[in-house]
This record gives structure tokens, C-alpha cells and sequence, in this order.
């Protein structure tokens, strides 16, 4: 039996979170793997999220990866293997069909690949380091981007573009995800996650009842009629009049100060 510290010491986990100041960072930890999602991850993942939708003191969530690579996309061996990357309830990846009613950014460096922009495209802000990858090339393993990437896709660039990433599996560079509107900020290489952590702070200034009201009303109005959407907005507008936090905000802009925020 041997003895040695690497033995004895224990494997770090796949997905690890830690709390700067009301945002919640949550790094995949598979650097050897650049990242990928296996099952492991995948748990991980949505323990992360319920982490963050249960804490009232967390804001906005982080989604970044290990060592200079965000994502590659799904562990295809541990796929081969029968595990199974996917929870219920969240779909792949335990994130891609998850809805959270707090703000998600992505802060992206290196490769988004496949699975990987998936789970930045089910975040409402990306950050792009200026040497990272994102692409869907699925289709040139016989497969296509069922982890929301070409439903989401053709909503968030525009049809024929989108359209050429899916169909031809080829990637883009972050400069030109920002000219396209999928990325809002491109950053410094090894500066994603400062750029992204700047601005969840700006998103924490601001009333988290509101910011989870922007979020349902635009997931709703994704998928309704303009009519029907106007009507669950109203609705939203309804519950947030009779919130502390109205009352807070109003008062504070009357005696020009910082509102402070209680989520009720």
C-alpha cells in the first residue's frame, strides 16, 4: 500500500462555487478534460444553481471554467460509458433547461464548444475573453446541438448566420460574437471572470425582485403572443407594486440615496 501524499489527498471536486460579495461563482473543475461534462459535472452543476436560487443573500451567478478553458462540450467517453449527463427537471448538463430567477452570466475563456456555448446560452450574459472559441460542431460528429444550441441560437444571432455555425459545425472568435450580439463584453485574456464579476455588481445595485420579474416575463414573452405576454407582464408589474422593495426604491430616489434592497 503505498503512503504518499498524492494518494492520501482527496480528488477536488467538479464543479467547485465560492461567494464574491452577492454573486455566486461556479467554475467546472475539469481542467484535464478541458472542462467537458460528464456526470459528475453535471450534478454538480445543479446543485450549483439550487445553491444559488435558495440563498436570498446571492444575486447573480457566475458560470466559468477551470484553468483558462470554459467548456469543450459533452465527455464523450463518459457518454460512450452510459453515464448519464443530464438531470431531471434541469436537462444537459443539469443547466441547459434550468430556469433560474436570478441573473446568469457566462465569463468564457478559451474553448465554448458544443455543450459548452450551450451552457452560456442559457445565461442572459456572456463575457468573452478575446481568444475564445465558440462554436456548435456536433453536426461534424453526426450529431446536432440538442442542448438547446439550435433552438437558442437562431433567437440570438441573426437566422442565416446562426443557421451557417449549426450546419457547417464552425466556430467563431469572441470579437465576432460581440458583432453579432451574442457576446456583451469582451475581455482581456485571463480577465473573464473579473469583467463578468464588474458586471454582476452592477446587477446587484439593482432590485432582485425586479431582476427575477425582467427574467420571467422575458422567457415568457419568448414563447407567447404579444398579447398574452402583456398579461403575464401585468401580472408580474402587479406583485412587484405591493413589494417592499418598490416602496424602498421610491423612497430612496425621494431622499437621494442608495436603495437597500430586501427581496420582499
Amino acid at each position: 500500500m503505498s503512503n504518499s501524499a498524492e494518494n492520501l489527498e482527496p480528488r477536488a471536486a467538479a464543479v467547485l462555487t465560492e461567494i464574491v460579495g452577492n454573486a455566486l461563482v461556479i467554475t467546472i473543475n475539469r481542467p484535464k478534460a478541458r472542462n467537458a461534462i460528464n456526470a459528475e459535472v453535471a450534478l454538480g452543476l445543479a446543485a450549483a444553481l439550487d445553491q444559488l436560487e435558495s440563498d436570498s443573500e446571492l444575486r447573480v451567478g457566475v458560470l466559468t471554467g477551470a484553468e483558462g478553458t470554459f467548456c469543450a462540450g459533452m465527455d464523450l467517453r463518459a457518454a460512450a460509458a452510459g453515464e448519464n449527463v443530464s438531470v431531471a427537471g434541469k436537462g444537459f448538463a443539469g443547466f441547459v433547461e434550468a430556469e433560474s430567477s436570478k441573473p446568469l452570466i457566462a465569463a468564457i475563456e478559451g474553448y465554448a464548444l458544443g455543450g459548452g456555448l450551450e451552457l452560456a446560452l442559457n445565461c442572459d450574459l456572456i463575457v468573452a475573453a478575446e481568444g475564445a472559441t465558440l462554436g456548435l460542431p456536433e453536426v461534424t460528429r453526426g450529431l446536432i446541438a440538442g442542448g438547446g444550441g439550435v433552438i437558442r441560437l437562431p433567437k440570438r444571432i441573426p437566422h442565416h448566420l446562426a443557421m451557417e455555425m449549426l450546419l457547417t459545425g464552425s466556430s467563431i472568435d469572441a470579437a465576432r460574437a460581440q458583432e453579432l450580439g451574442l457576446a456583451n463584453r469582451v475581455s482581456a485574456n485571463g480577465q473573464a471572470l473579473a469583467e463578468a464579476l464588474e458586471l454582476a455588481s452592477v446587477l446587484t445595485q439593482n432590485a432582485p425582485l425586479a431582476l427575477a420579474a425582467v427574467k420571467a416575463v422575458t422567457r415568457i414573452a419568448d414563447a407567447a403572443s404579444e398579447p398574452e405576454a402583456f398579461t403575464a407582464q401585468a401580472a408580474e408589474i402587479h406583485k412587484l407594486m405591493k413589494s417592499s422593495d418598490v416602496a424602498e426604491g421610491i423612497k430612496a430616489f425621494t431622499e437621494r440615496r442608495a436603495p437597500q434592497w430586501s427581496g420582499k
